[in-house]
């Protein structure tokens, strides 16, 4: 589906401008130069070099900050009107550019949508506006000895409609699932303004579950304005075990014995050799050679002990070698450091983030397949490639895998074509090889343009649902394969129209 959406001309802007000031008031509406530059940047490798490169990147005509469902329903309907674009904004922490303004238009940050509207100790679900951040949910819940049991690295910025827009994981997930698993129905302000719920629960025979249609949408269907979470007791024990095995294939092995056997543990991550020693050991202060996995349990003391003697009767049994206990609580008291400063990949490298799912079958050779094309394709410039294994199923695991280069182009042409061509590369061999696009990034502007490869002729089912919710394309445009690929490079250089 090509895009017909062209730039506002400037007496469309000035009538806009009117127009949003009118529902929402002077104070909730920026168009200011350097506030329409902060909402064009996440933490998408391509736009932060675009800025770190003094060229200018793609930015969103206004910057508008909604109250109400109903405000959110009425900018949404004048700007389906317009045939503007309208870009749902949570917390900016997304790494696929999915809150790139490709075709300007509005941004429609959330987070003044931050309520807690209720918590049902009967059902042990709470309801909460899209925009409250994990990490302020999270602490209100646990002065109430609940948790949301969601703990992505970006708890401290992202959004609950984040979580559900890119359909996220967390440290929790092998235990407790993913977003998409741990939320009952949602709010959503559909393209025409129109605002819907989904039914009330997400398992039932009648007909299609809407639910998951709208989850992991990343705003080109609707924007999720509330939620229904299902919510855990704090556990009463939290224990942790690890290993250290002289090969992948051990250690995947260990996993795939302790998933199948429905052991059920909290957290398991398994690194490889080259994760092991240029990541976690200089993050925690270690000296260890091999692969490393850590693995948590939690629940009642004696479930705990049950979990903990079944993983290592696994892991010793596959000749891992058992370490201090206390790793495993260094590992957790700093699983955050790996994604922040000084521990997070960063300018001025070239980076970037491949994560697939993969059956346990094809997951060691997609691996090692993805490693080898990457490295020798890419040797000029001294790529690395490393990976660990962070979310596990019983049919699979999830790879998070990544490319580094330390002194990539500085030229923002070369740099961006060099960029691209490498995660295309590695993404069609992940496909090649078994696996999908991505776990829980999303997909965003950054795979847009492979989702049709992904999907094949199935993606006519989810083309046809976007014709028919979004006629005029306005929804994050650009996005999940739909209203075509933007321009690669910085800005936009169609002719205004209004």
């Amino acid at each position: 589906m090509r895009s017909n959406i062209k730039p506002l001309s400037s007496s469309c802007r000035a009538a806009m401008r009117s127009d949003l000031e009118r529902l929402l008031g002077q104070d909730s509406v920026y168009s200011d130069e350097i506030d329409r530059l902060a909402y064009s940047v996440d933490y998408y490798w391509v736009p932060r070099m675009i800025v770190d490169r003094n060229a200018s990147p793609a930015v969103p005509d206004f910057v508008v900050l909604p109250r109400t469902v109903e405000e959110v329903s009425a900018v949404v309907r004048l700007a389906g009107e317009r045939g503007v674009p309208i870009i749902p904004w949570g917390g900016g922490s997304g790494s696929q550019g999915g809150i790139i303004p490709a075709f300007g238009g509005i941004t429609l940050d959330v987070k003044r949508l931050n309520r807690i509207m209720d918590l049902n100790e009967t059902t042990q679900t709470a309801t909460a506006q899209a925009g409250i951040s994990g990490y302020d949910l999270e602490c209100a819940l646990n002065r109430r000895g609940y948790t949301l049991p969601h703990y992505p690295a970006s708890v401290h910025s992202a959004t609950l409609g984040g979580y559900l827009a890119c359909r996220g994981s967390g440290v929790l997930s092998t235990r407790y699932g993913k977003a998409e698993d741990m939320v009952l129905s949602v709010q959503v302000v559909l393209p025409n303004g129109d605002i819907i719920r989904t039914l009330p629960f997400p398992n039932h025979a009648a007909g299609p579950g809407l639910l998951q249609l709208f989850v992991g949408s990343e705003g080109t269907y609707g924007i999720i304005t509330e939620a229904v979470m299902q919510v855990e007791r704090l556990p009463e024990e939290r224990r942790f075990v690890s290993f250290l095995f002289g090969s992948l294939a051990a250690g995947l092995e260990a996993g795939r014995r302790i998933m199948l056997e429905r052991i059920g543990p909290s957290v398991m991550r398994l690194y490889d050799e080259s994760s092991t020693h240029s990541r976690l050991n200089r993050i925690l202060g270690l000296s260890l050679n091999g692969v490393f996995m850590v693995v948590g349990m939690e629940g009642r003391g004696q479930a705990v002990n049950m979990q903990e003697s079944w993983i290592r009767e696994i892991c010793l049994g596959l000749k891992g070698e058992e370490l201090s206990s206390d790793l495993g609580w260094e590992w957790w008291r700093n699983r955050y450091h790996f994604y922040f400063p000084p521990g997070c990949l960063d300018f001025p490298w070239m980076f970037g983030t491949m994560d697939s799912l993969c059956g346990f079958d094809d997951i060691e050779n997609l691996y090692q397949t993805k490693k080898k094309i990457l490295e020798e394709t890419y040797k000029r410039w001294d790529l690395r490639y490393i990976a660990h294994f962070s979310h596990w199923y019983p049919w699979g695991v999830m790879i998070y895998d990544r490319f580094i280069i330390e002194e990539p182009p500085l030229e923002p042409e070369e740099a961006l074509a060099l960029h691209n061509e490498i995660w295309e590369l590695g993404v069609r061999t992940s496909l090649a090889c078994g696996g999908i696009l991505n776990e829980h990034h999303g997909v965003g502007l950054k795979l847009s343009g492979l989702m049709r490869e992904q999907y094949g002729g199935a993606f006519q089912v989810l083309e046809g649902v976007k014709n028919a919710l979004d006629p005029r394309g306005v929804m994050n445009p650009g996005k999940l394969g739909f209203a075509g690929a933007p321009p690669a490079g910085p800005g936009r250089t169609e002719k205004e129209a209004c």
